[in-house]
């Protein structure tokens, strides 16, 4: 397979691991106040993605893989709310282990990502166009 072809496929890759990480950030942003629904229940975790790379056997070209949607280990926040029908003995409610601020940067990157790979698309497929006219023209 020629070059571009592979770019175009790496590319393809980036976008598709990109756009299920903002899907993964928006449903995290979506569950940052889901709390349990009976007292001393757990709420939402928050959902990461991890990313590997592995090699495309017909082109050759490296390409982005999930390597698995997970879940972040990190403790619950707490909030004092003795009449939410989730509070425990003490009125104390867990909530998620949402952080907006890492979320927010998380969904930051991804989009830049994103729109780095459809650059490399566009550039690539204005490329194979100018092939394609250089070709006519020699004709």
């Amino acid at each position: 397979m020629d070059p571009l072809s592979a770019t175009l496929k790496m590319a393809a890759s980036g976008l598709a691991a990109q756009s299920l990480r903002l899907r993964i950030v928006s449903e995290n942003l979506a569950n940052i106040e889901s709390a349990g629904k009976t007292p001393g229940s757990d709420p939402y975790r928050r959902k990461t993605v991890t990313f590997g790379e592995e090699i495309d056997r017909l082109t050759g070209a490296m390409e982005v893989k999930i390597e698995r949607v997970g879940t972040d280990p990190s403790p619950f926040r707490t909030e004092y709310d003795p009449g939410h029908p989730a509070a425990d003995a003490g009125g104390y409610v867990k909530l998620p282990n949402v952080n907006m601020i890492v979320e927010l940067a998380d969904m930051r990157q991804a989009n830049r990502s994103y729109d780095a790979n459809l650059q490399v698309i566009k550039q690539a497929r204005e490329m194979i166009s100018m092939t394609i006219d250089l070709l006519r023209a020699q004709a």
